[in-house]
């Protein structure tokens, strides 16, 4: 299994204003290095949340099916916009999208029977949209998450542990958390 983002989102959860206002930052003799730190601080947040914040487009790649639904490894989906099977698109009358579902999943339809790759391939292409919507969709706790640990990475421009696997402040990992989709 390999995801691949097709097309990064249109803009960031916050802006560089916002950025600037958090910080107390009167000029913009910063600005290069806060819009680097909100990216980054976008995409990590995304990767331990394993949800898309902004709407972006991503492909799922695999090998075989893995039965009767495909969990999707990224969340939230809007629309899963194209399957294919070594090159042959599917029809969207075998399979539904279950957004009710945690982890969103593609369901096989009932007497439907899922195209089979070459052997290995890596045949099968999902291709989706995921994300809130656009940046004032993203829900309040992770633009803030975003903007705590845009200013953390702002004042201790060196790397900090503390004695431990930290990876990110504790406000932050508490605003997340509500947010993470867990790997079992």
């Amino acid at each position: 299994m390999t995801m691949t983002l097709t097309s990064g989102p249109a803009d960031e959860p916050v802006t560089l204003a916002d950025a600037r206002a958090f910080l107390r930052l009167d000029d913009a003799t910063e600005d290069a290095l806060l819009s680097a730190l909100i990216t980054a601080a976008r995409l990590t947040l995304e990767h331990v949340t394993r949800r898309a914040f902004v709407s972006q487009s991503w492909r799922l790649t695999l090998d075989e099916w893995p039965g009767r639904q495909v969990a999707l490894p990224i969340a939230p989906v809007s629309d899963v916009s194209e399957i294919s099977v070594d090159g042959e698109v599917l029809d969207e009358a075998l399979y539904k999208l279950d957004l009710e579902h945690e982890p969103p999943r593609l369901v096989l339809k009932k007497n439907a029977v899922w195209p089979q790759p070459a052997a290995g391939s890596g045949g099968i292409d999902i291709d989706m949209v995921a994300g809130f919507g656009s940046a004032v969709d993203v829900p309040q706790p992770l633009k803030q998450a975003l903007l705590m640990l845009v200013a953390h990475w702002f004042e201790n421009r060196e790397p900090i542990a503390f004695g431990g696997s930290q990876t990110l402040p504790l406000s932050v990992d508490a605003l997340i958390a509500p947010w993470r989709r867990l790997h079992l």
